[in-house]
């Protein structure tokens, strides 16, 4: 079954889009390409129970089976070691993508404790999206008595834009609470 959100996309998005941004071909409106999930794991990276418990619950939010990073070498000062467990992370594309963008904005974002909306400065030089959770119990997925160490959560949001006023209004259109305020 396709996604709510891919077909809002494909035929109430693009041509928005189309109109806000100037162009005259749909395949230039700006596309979200994946969505990376990311869990540095610090501490808990050696301890065997732990990492089990953190993969578990990335694969309940993303849907899918997360890979374990390793370091690439070994630093002595952060105390690591080449090879050793670094975090886990999942790619999200295509359907799961689109689900997961959808329970993301309308489910979890709003059970942050005092939100005041993302912040749009966190588009890179690459038109991509990149902001942080610190709890990653905000999903609705995660049954919270069976967590043993709330953990933070990092989400990028790679699109297919040129500019980063695209990736805004694209981000926009798919109903990110963006926070406009001028510091």
């Amino acid at each position: 079954m396709i996604p709510r959100l891919k077909i809002t996309y494909e035929k109430e998005i693009i041509t928005k889009l189309m109109s806000k941004l100037n162009f005259k071909n749909k395949h230039e409106v700006p596309k979200i390409n994946k969505i990376i999930l990311n869990m540095g794991l610090g501490e808990d990276a050696s301890d065997g129970k732990k990492l089990k418990s953190c993969v578990e619950d990335m694969g309940l939010i993303a849907g899918q089976k997360p890979i374990i990073t390793k370091f690439k070498k070994s630093i002595s000062n952060f105390k690591t070691r080449k090879g050793s467990n670094a975090g886990i992370k999942v790619t999200l594309r295509s359907y799961k993508m689109y689900e997961f963008i959808d329970r993301l904005v309308n489910i979890a974002l709003p059970r942050i404790k005092d939100f005041r909306g993302l912040t749009a400065k966190g588009i890179d030089n690459s038109c991509n999206y990149s902001f942080g959770i610190k709890e990653h119990i905000i999903f609705p997925e995660i049954n919270f008595d069976k967590v043993d160490k709330i953990r933070g959560l990092d989400i990028t949001i790679v699109t297919s834009s040129k500019t980063k006023e695209g990736t805004l209004e694209l981000l926009k259109e798919f109903n990110f609470p963006l926070n406009n305020k001028k510091n």
